[in-house]
């Protein structure tokens, strides 16, 4: 009996040694339902390799801001990250393009483009040597302040957030002459109680899940940016999975990413009519405002597409596509 208990003990030792633990950073909080559900993938992961692929969140961004959860993939510490954009612009800057302000009139037309160019830009990353999962909508960044905003006049001399690291949004508040302030998405509630930015872009969902809410006033009723997260797990990593275990990884974090892509639109929807009834006033912007800026923006949107910080070509292939979705059109565009 005693040497049955030793040999079930060392297989378990064994399973336990031989399990690969997948070390994955996020800026979601503990308990909100991002974190819920992506604990619920581990869970699932977990139970299908029958313990072999385990994860393990760090969440709140308690391992700090973008750079340094990059840095700690490169050595090691970390093997992957929940994302936005902006965090992978200087390794992959196709990234970006679905980010591109006042790119998409709606989600409708957002979605018919994703269509046609998801695989091509998840391709692109991992050929950068990023393992991904799809992307999740985050419905669009609305411009929030504590003054309200109706046009360009209202933001001049403002302080404006924008992504440490996304030189692509730095160089459109350039465009528009405004005075951009470059932090990391874990130092922008500090930085809005400080006083140290006066402007910020968000979706309502996040908004809510960062508490960012909390301090401003006004929220302007503009679709001005296409957000969106993912998962990217070092390729290295990746590859020290059976391919049996890549195969279930994938499935499972597929899944759910395709899962927050169609539960974020509505929960954005009803995080916008939850702002409004914590207080926060709509404001409707000047609609020759709107296209004044988005005149402006399309110029400068492809002026950095000519200039090299993004593939002029894939962006000629999005733009037709909807250039074909405002026409009725379901035609391919060269993907």
């Amino acid at each position: 009996m005693k040497k049955f208990a030793l040999i079930v003990s060392l297989l378990a030792f064994s399973g336990l040694t031989n399990a690969t633990v997948l070390k994955i950073a996020t800026v979601a909080p503990e308990g909100s339902v991002w974190m819920e559900e992506m604990r619920a993938g581990a869970k699932e992961i977990k139970e299908r390799t029958e313990g072999r692929v385990q994860i393990k969140y760090y969440g709140g961004g308690v391992m700090g801001n973008d750079a340094k959860v990059l840095g700690k993939i490169r050595i090691g510490n970390l093997h992957g990250g929940a994302f936005t954009p902006s965090a992978l612009q200087k390794i992959y800057p196709e990234i970006s393009l679905y980010g591109l302000p006042l790119t998409f009139d709606s989600e409708d037309e957002a979605a018919f483009v994703r269509e046609h160019l998801d695989q091509t830009i998840k391709s692109g990353l991992e050929d950068k040597g990023f393992i991904n999962f799809g992307f999740a909508a985050t419905g669009f960044a609305v411009i929030m302040s504590n003054e309200p905003v109706r046009g360009l006049d209202d933001m001049k001399g403002k302080r404006i957030w924008v992504p440490e690291g996304d030189t692509i949004s730095y160089a459109s508040m350039e465009a528009l002459s405004l005075s951009p302030v470059t932090l990391p998405l874990t130092d922008v509630l500090t930085g809005l109680q400080t006083g140290l930015i006066d402007i910020v872009a968000i979706s309502p969902i996040g908004a809510l899940v960062l508490q960012w809410h909390t301090k401003v006033k006004y929220v302007t009723d503009m679709p001005l940016v296409y957000t969106m997260g993912f998962m990217a797990v070092a390729e290295k990593s990746f590859n020290k999975l059976s391919a049996e275990d890549q195969a279930i990884v994938r499935d499972v974090m597929t899944a759910t990413y395709s899962k927050f892509d169609k539960k974020n639109l509505v929960d954005n929807k009803a995080a916008m009519e939850a702002l409004l009834n914590a207080g926060i006033e709509r404001v409707v912007p000047d609609a020759e405002e709107i296209a004044h800026i988005r005149d402006v923006l399309s110029r400068s949107n492809r002026s950095m597409a000519e200039n090299g910080e993004y593939s002029l070509e894939l962006y000629d292939v999005m733009m037709q596509y909807v250039q074909d979705f405002r026409n009725g059109s379901v035609g391919v565009a060269g993907n």
